[in-house]
């Protein structure tokens, strides 16, 4: 994570709505804002009340936001999440993809975001796709537990 941001930190550029091919960087679907981030409507979505919170500065890396921007996201995907639980779902979702490997399209923007889905036991998303969660887990053993932890010292 920066402390400061610079528009010429690598990885970062600033929004300057039609100057970039970034869809999130002309602001005409803004919500909700603060001094750093702001609220869209996901399109597509997963489900109705399927939200992004992204900083109003272009990042593409997560770990360039700056202690301010987090903050800011992060008040924004709490009041999203108490004005909808109970509204949207019973629940909420909050996620954030780094995913540099797939290419810029419909389904994925260079721009850091965090998707806040309202979710309910047994919705939409369980019945298509998470009911087959289960299937994917393993039980961790020791000597993986060891290794993955490595790579944090």
């Amino acid at each position: 994570m920066a402390d400061e941001a610079s528009p010429t930190s690598p990885g970062i550029l600033i929004c300057m709505s039609t100057k970039t091919d970034c869809p999130f960087c002309g602001g005409e679907r803004v919500l909700k804002s603060n001094e750093h981030a702001q609220v869209i409507l996901s399109n597509p979505r997963k489900v109705p009340g399927h939200f992004l919170v992204i900083p109003k500065r272009h990042v593409e890396q997560p770990w360039d936001l700056t202690k301010n921007e987090l903050a800011d996201i992060f008040d924004l995907i709490f009041f999203i999440e108490q004005k909808i639980i109970g509204k949207l779902g019973d629940g909420c979702d909050v996620r954030q993809n780094y995913r540099p490997f797939l290419r810029q399209g419909e389904l994925k923007v260079n721009h850091v975001h965090f998707h806040v889905i309202p979710r309910s036991l047994d919705d939409y998303i369980y019945q298509i796709s998470e009911k087959y969660d289960a299937e994917l887990f393993a039980d961790l053993d020791k000597t993986e537990a060891r290794e993955v932890a490595k790579l944090l010292q």
